[in-house]
């Protein structure tokens, strides 16, 4: 199979000889080898591991994203990755970036609809007084 992971900015990993994918979905954790049917999942943070016949097993943390495989080819796009060889090291990296960073936007995307829900109000109040 053929996987590319894609970042906003930039391909984090573009390799040929993979044999087999796995990813973390928020239903749990997906494998994909060759034969399977096309298919889409919506990723969560989480490990995305995948054997390649020449460089073995790896694995990377990724961010919150999607995967689609069609054919032969695994594309998977995510916000943010990182490569590493210690599991342990990358669940700490998602643990503390990725999931504290959700927290954050939640807290940010809280406070702009409190802003925007009392602009509303402002001009409502100003067509009707």
């Amino acid at each position: 199979m053929h996987l590319k992971v894609l970042l906003p900015f930039a391909v984090f990993i573009d390799t040929d000889d993979v044999t087999h994918i796995v990813v973390e979905t928020r239903a749990g954790a997906l494998g994909l080898l060759p034969r399977r049917l096309d298919c889409a999942a919506a990723l969560a943070p989480g490990i995305l591991s995948y054997t390649s016949a020449s460089k073995g097993e790896r694995c990377i943390a990724v961010d919150a994203g999607v995967m689609i495989k069609t054919g032969a080819d695994v594309l998977v796009s995510v916000r943010r990755a990182f490569a590493g060889t210690d599991l342990r090291q990358l669940r700490v990296a998602i643990e503390q970036q990725f999931l504290a960073l959700d927290a954050e936007e939640r807290k940010m995307r809280s406070v702009m609809a409190g802003m925007e829900a009392g602009f509303m109000q402002q001009m409502a109040r100003y067509q009707h007084g």
